[in-house]
């Protein structure tokens, strides 16, 4: 289904519209001014101009300079390039956050890495920071803005911690560098970033996240930091990143970002009634009562699932407002099918999302949630709804309606049925059926309780 103006859109930290200011100044770009900018002649030398006239717009927006960019094909490249820098210490170790995005993780794989915890908001233990800082780590990597719950991290405090760890190696007569990198791609349209400020030596940022093109990212490098190309070519971004250069893309980006920057006040302003207009309406749904066949504060969890041991509610926000992004609003309602529910809500024009759009096209778990403590139910019944350039306070409200009276539905089916949340029961009606994601039907028949009654298995499903 293509997006209309019948949609109300809450999926922002998925993918943003094109700023129409972007779009205007990338068109040129691909069709009168379409020259490859490293030829020789005045109409290509005129593009080279505006490319890393582009370049410097975009550094500006994060306080650095136009040669501090590498420009990349997205986050995930520069995420990947950063790590480059681990290279030349083949037997140092890195450390990153056990909430950060599967970009960051999978390349801290490829060396010898730590996790470092976070508390139950997402923010990270300084505590455990402090004690996996080893000697031997070269390589710090925390996100400024966490992808799923949009907690915002205390780099600068991190960045202070890093400095003064350098400081006392170099006592001790260890030269191994210590440097900080940075995903900064949720943040760039929400905060005010400054590299100088954050104390980073790496930066990752993503145009489709702030109002730009898809496929286009950048990476700040620090003076004097060594990085090795990920692929070889003509030389282009100082060696670091062959191929011809993508100007419409960084062009847009640069524009989509200063735009970005320049209604940053107001913007948060506006997302932060948006998000307590939300907030409020789902406070609203109320946990399942005696008259609904529940005992008060019966529990509608698994009762397998050892990892909970909480009264029942109906509504749990996610994340600490005040260390979290204007526009996120993290949501679980335990006990409930959160594929089932995104597939009702979008049968009537609103669209979010359960988390980080690679891992939920995957099908897998949340590892963010995970690490902050939520059982498999609460992860399994948890959406991210995050906002943006499509949202209005009106379009806000009704989709915070339709929400909770969805959600209203879902838990009254489940308790009136007494029977599986998550099972197609022989009494499964059409409109279960219908309200069935298409990619869930042929498998929704596993149950967890083989021995009380249920003739299936399947980790993960919820009873009453």
């Amino acid at each position: 289904m293509c997006y209309n103006k019948g949609m109300i859109y809450l999926d922002h930290a998925a993918a943003t519209p094109v700023n129409p200011k972007a779009l205007e100044a990338m068109l040129p770009y691909f069709t009168e001014q379409f020259f490859n900018p490293s030829a020789p002649y005045l109409p290509a030398k005129h593009v080279r101009e505006a490319y890393e006239s582009a370049k410097n717009d975009l550094a500006h927006v994060i306080g650095a300079k136009g040669v501090d960019l590498v420009m990349t094909a997205g986050a995930t490249e520069s995420i990947n390039l950063a790590f480059t820098a681990l290279r030349a210490f083949p037997q140092a170790k890195c450390l990153t956050l056990t909430t950060e995005h599967a970009a960051v993780l999978e390349a801290a794989k490829s060396h010898n890495y730590e996790l470092v915890a976070v508390d139950k908001n997402g923010l990270i233990r300084i505590d455990d920071l402090r004690q996996k800082l080893s000697d031997d780590v070269v390589f710090v990597s925390v996100s400024l803005a966490n992808n799923e719950l949009g907690t915002i991290q205390p780099l600068a405090e991190i960045a202070e911690i890093l400095r003064q760890a350098r400081q006392d190696r170099l006592q001790r007569g260890i030269t191994l560098p210590l440097y900080l990198h940075s995903d900064a791609s949720q943040a760039l349209s929400l905060m005010d970033i400054n590299v100088a400020r954050l104390g980073v030596d790496l930066l990752t940022l993503n145009a489709a996240k702030c109002g730009g093109p898809k496929g286009v990212g950048a990476l700040y490098v620090a003076h004097g930091i060594k990085l090795q190309p990920l692929s070889l070519g003509g030389g282009q971004e100082r060696g670091l990143r062959s191929g011809t250069e993508n100007v419409p893309g960084v062009i847009g980006f640069a524009k989509a970002a200063t735009e970005a920057k320049a209604h940053l006040s107001s913007h948060r302003k506006q997302y932060q009634k948006m998000a307590e207009i939300i907030r409020q309406e789902l406070e609203t749904i109320k946990t399942p009562t005696p008259d609904h066949n529940l005992a008060p504060h019966t529990s509608i969890v698994s009762q397998n699932d050892k990892k909970v041991n909480r009264k029942a509610q109906a509504v749990r926000f996610l994340g600490n407002p005040k260390h979290q992004l204007s526009s996120f609003v993290p949501v679980c309602f335990p006990g409930l099918d959160a594929e089932r529910l995104i597939y009702r809500l979008e049968m009537r024009g609103v669209l979010v999302s359960t988390g980080a759009a690679c891992a939920a096209n995957k099908g897998a778990k949340s590892h963010v949630l995970a690490a902050i403590g939520l059982s498999d139910s609460e992860i399994a019944g948890s959406l991210r709804i995050s906002l943006g350039s499509t949202n209005t306070l009106e379009n806000v409200k009704e989709a915070a309606s339709i929400i909770a009276d969805e959600v209203r539905h879902e838990y009254s089916r489940i308790v009136a049925r007494g029977h599986c949340a998550f099972r197609e029961s022989p009494e499964a009606t059409a409109e279960d059926e219908d309200a069935r994601p298409p990619q869930r039907r042929a498998d929704a028949t596993s149950c967890p309780e083989k021995d009380n009654g249920c003739a299936d298995v399947n980790e993960g499903y919820t009873h009453v």
